[in-house]
């Protein structure tokens, strides 16, 4: 094995095995037919993946279901190793296989065992009903034979319904033509028939359930044709005490063309010559019809039905070579993704994990590892242990009709434009586009050089946040007391008295002072953090006096101090990030790490780099002159200096100050003797 190959042989009292180290993990390899003969005999603790959902995944969930024997929804190690042997059993050689041929050819199949002739068996009976002839299939083959078989099924069963069956349509071969009228006007007619009613019971509301002349003054004015739909919501007739339904005028424009056609099939027919019908004649149609759609809708039910088990029959005949052509072409992708996450980690155009949805456009990156949520209740339990951070989207596409939940791993770049509610572009697998929104975020280290910065950020973000918060609160403040000094002087025009004068003044000045104490307290709590760093550079003192540049080390200190243990954090976290939660959230059961460390994981979100130009910008801000720039950086480091002296106390006049002390000091002590010694020779003297 070469010195820095990740890839090594190991074989024990069994088969000998592949192995490899991928994402930091080692692994089985499944690279051969002979691995897939020989998938049984490997350890079960060796499995990437216990089991995983046949729903939800991008790859064929046909193929799936059938692999999923027991149909409880889920694959498992048993059903992948049964599938692996009955492949076996089928081919001649199982290394076909790793090509994923969506043509099996006839060839290839071992004609000497059960499977095998069930599946030729099955083949050629397609081939000789479809009239082709070759020595080989595919799933396009399968998939015409089940069309022309369905077809086939329509005919016979509706040639055996008119056969069998003596009922005769209310009004023939138009009887469908005349449902569709009947379906449009019902409504309308049923309305008429009710505002009658109600002119019977009461002559004076008559008025009122006709149609309104101010409604048609309302669109006289403009083009009658383009207000149909308000003239659609006038009455069908006129209302009045008769209860009669007009046969032959009288009909609201609108709903002209559907009663005409209900005239000519059902009026002419059920009541040849007459000028109008009564509800009850009405209701004798409404009966007909009824009468008519039951029994269409249970002759089309035991017609769907016979033909659903005629398919399922036919299907199953079939079903050995429909499900070889399905593994043959899918079995060894599902292995990559089961036993080992080969599609995942390996990084070229066409490989993508079965579990990775798209791609995410955001904030100038595109997130590549995107996974499908199905519970978002279990991802927010399971998925803060991947150590990633994450981006959960609800995603909408108008134009297809569809709306799911997605989770992106952000693994380069910045996270500063990051937020709940903004709005991105999500592209699924076959390329079609959705409305993403943000719903939630995981905030986990996504590089070093991110968590160096990131302490200095938070910072910066609090105390702007405090600004600008009492900068609101001071501006609301004055506006109320604007508008309510103003709503006051309008509606009380007595003069102020003196004391109350001063007492306002005096409230004014309490609430400057509140203001001010509130910007004070903000400038405190930064003050601390200073002082906290000025107390550790003190206790530097001499260090600092001790050589010039000195200073500069004690600066990187402090750097080192602030951004040190969150860049610690971040590279531990960074090298535990681990798939695994996330996808166990959605229903895999994982039985191994899915690490992604900071170089694999800066494969999987790219970030927009722009080529370096030069143009002429009209509106590009003017450039800072050099040396305004070095005398910038100059001041800072002076006031930067400045401090660190400050905090130590080198300055001048405090090393002044700390010179005199001790000779005030030794002078008071000198003084002092003198006048002990007088006391105590004073003694005798009494």
């Amino acid at each position: 094995m070469a010195k820095n190959s990740n890839k090594f042989n190991l074989k024990n009292d069994g088969y000998g095995w592949k192995y490899s180290t991928v994402g930091g993990v080692t692994r089985v390899n499944i690279e051969t037919g002979e691995d897939i003969a020989h998938l049984g005999e490997l350890d079960q603790k060796l499995w990437t993946v216990l089991s995983c959902p046949v729903n939800g995944l991008e790859f064929d969930e046909k193929t799936l279901a059938m692999i999923d024997t027991d149909h409880d929804g889920k694959i498992r190690v048993g059903e992948v190793v049964a599938a692996a042997q009955w492949l076996c059993k089928v081919l001649i050689d199982p290394e076909l296989l790793v090509d994923a041929p969506s043509t099996l050819k006839f060839s290839s199949v071992n004609a000497g065992t059960d499977e095998g002739k069930a599946v030729l068996a099955a083949a050629r009976t397609i081939l000789n009903r479809l009239e082709k002839v070759k020595e080989e299939i595919d799933l396009d083959d399968v998939k015409e034979y089940m069309e022309v078989f369905e077809e086939k099924c329509r005919a016979e069963q509706a040639a055996m319904e008119r056969e069998a069956d003596a009922y005769t349509p209310p009004y023939g071969d138009s009887t469908e033509d005349a449902l569709a009228a009947f379906e449009a006007i019902k409504d309308k007619v049923a309305d008429y028939f009710m505002r009658c009613k109600l002119i019977r019971f009461d002559e004076d509301c008559s008025g009122v359930l006709d149609v309104q002349v101010e409604r048609v003054g309302a669109i006289s004015a403009g083009n009658m044709a383009a207000s149909a739909d308000e003239i659609a919501t006038y009455p069908l007739v006129r209302p009045n005490g008769n209860a009669l339904l007009p046969l032959n005028g009288g009909i609201n424009p609108a709903w002209q063309a559907n009663f005409d056609v209900l005239k000519k099939i059902v009026f002419d027919t059920d009541y040849p010559n007459r000028e109008s019908i009564e509800e009850a004649e009405w209701n004798a149609v409404i009966a007909k019809f009824d009468e008519y759609v039951a029994h269409r809708d249970a002759a089309a039910e035991a017609e769907n039905e016979a033909i659903d088990a005629a398919l399922a029959a036919e299907a199953a005949a079939i079903e050995p070579i429909d499900k070889m052509l399905h593994l043959n072409r899918d079995f060894m992708q599902l292995v990559h993704n089961f036993v080992v996450f080969k599609d995942f980690y390996t990084r070229k155009p066409g490989f993508e994990a079965i579990f990775q949805a798209g791609k995410l456009y955001i904030d100038q990156r595109c997130c590549e590892l995107c996974v499908r949520v199905s519970d978002m209740g279990k991802q927010a339990a399971m998925a803060g242990l991947s150590g990633m951070y994450l981006i959960y989207c609800h995603c909408v596409s108008k134009t297809k009709g569809r709306e799911m939940d997605i989770v992106a791993a952000l693994t380069d770049g910045d996270v500063d434009n990051l937020r709940e509610g903004k709005n991105a572009v999500f592209y699924d697998r076959a390329g079609n586009d959705y409305d993403a929104t943000v719903t939630k975020i995981i905030d986990n280290p996504i590089s070093v050089r991110q968590a160096f910065w990131s302490p200095y950020r938070k910072f910066g973000n609090w105390v702007t946040e405090k600004i600008t918060k009492s900068a609101s609160e001071k501006e609301s403040k004055q506006f109320d007391e604007m508008t309510s000094k103003a709503d006051t002087a309008t509606t009380n025009l007595t003069v102020k008295t003196e004391g109350a004068e001063a007492e306002a003044k005096a409230n004014e000045k309490k609430a400057q002072m509140f203001d001010i104490a509130k910007f004070a307290g903000i400038f405190a709590a930064i003050g601390l953090a200073i002082g906290a760093i000025g107390g550790a550079l003190a206790a530097l003192g001499g260090f600092v006096v001790a050589k010039w540049y000195n200073v500069i080390l004690l600066v990187l200190a402090v750097v080192v101090i602030i951004s040190g243990p969150s860049m610690l954090l971040a590279w531990l976290k960074l090298r535990k990030r681990n798939l695994g939660p996330v996808l166990n959230a959605n229903g895999w059961a994982i039985n191994s790490k899915i690490l992604i460390n900071t170089a694999f994981g800066a494969t999987l979100t790219s970030v927009a780099k722009y080529p370096k130009i030069v143009v002429n910008d009209p509106f590009a801000e003017k450039k800072t002159p050099w040396w305004l720039k070095a005398l910038y950086w100059l001041a800072a480091a002076v006031v930067v200096v400045f401090f660190v002296l400050l905090f130590t106390h080198n300055l001048p006049w405090q090393k002044n100050k700390a010179e005199a002390e001790p000779a005030a000091v030794e002078a008071v002590e000198e003084v002092a003797e003198p006048v002990a010694e007088v006391e105590v020779a004073a003694e005798p003297a009494e």
